[in-house]
This record gives C-alpha cells, sequence and structure tokens, in this order.
C-alpha cells in the first residue's frame, strides 16, 4: 500500500523557515518523481516544485524561487521542502505527490494528507 505522510508544518512568522518532510512507502521512491502540491484558503491547487528521479532536476513556481528547496533522500524514501523568507502568502495545506507521468503537465497518482502551514505574525 502506497502511503505519503508529511510532517514539519505549523505557525511561522514571516520572514522564518520551516521544512516539511514527506516519509514514503509501499514503492520504489527512488523511481518516481515527487511532487509539492499547496492549496491556500479559497484557493486551487499550486504545484509548489516537483523533484525527477532521473537527475534530481528541479523546478520551482515563479512565487517561490530563490525561497524554497525542495530535495530528495532516496535512502531514507524521504521528499524535503525547505521553506525559507517565508511570507503570509505562502499559508497554504501542503501536501506531496507521487509523479505517474508527464504529458504537458504532470499527473499524480497520489497524495499524502496534508500539513499545515501558517505564515503570520
Amino acid at each position: 500500500e502506497v502511503q505519503l505522510v508529511e510532517s514539519g508544518g505549523g505557525l511561522v512568522q514571516p520572514g522564518g523557515s520551516l521544512r516539511l518532510s514527506c516519509a514514503a512507502s509501499g514503492f520504489t521512491f527512488s523511481s518516481y518523481g515527487m511532487s509539492w502540491v499547496r492549496q491556500a484558503p479559497g484557493k486551487g491547487l499550486e504545484r509548489v516544485s516537483i523533484i525527477n528521479k532521473d537527475d534530481g532536476s528541479t523546478n520551482y513556481a515563479d512565487s517561490v524561487k530563490g525561497r524554497f528547496t525542495i530535495s530528495r533522500d532516496n535512502a531514507k524514501n524521504t521528499l524535503y521542502l525547505q521553506m525559507n523568507s517565508l511570507k503570509p502568502e505562502d499559508t497554504a495545506v501542503y501536501y506531496c505527490a507521487k509523479v505517474l507521468y508527464y504529458s504537458g503537465t504532470y499527473y499524480y497518482d497520489y497524495w499524502g494528507q496534508g500539513t499545515q502551514v501558517t505564515v503570520s505574525s
């Protein structure tokens, strides 16, 4: 059974940092691209970042570029998102998702339960 379990969310002041983790199980983690996707209150899903399986190349939404860093530890089956210089507009539920395939856009087949990130003074 595939499981994705996020952790590390919480309340942080503007300008602060958080590190999210996503523990994966039930599949060969190193064989799949992985992504962080967020949903802000009252808004749709936004892909924050993705890390590819083959070369570890990464891609970021313009809204987080230069502030967030995605990484993976294949030995620990864990995906990370280091978030620095957080802004109130980063407030959202953050999900990790397993990439099924890419065809002009990314398609996901499994999602975690999400972790809440709130940026507020």
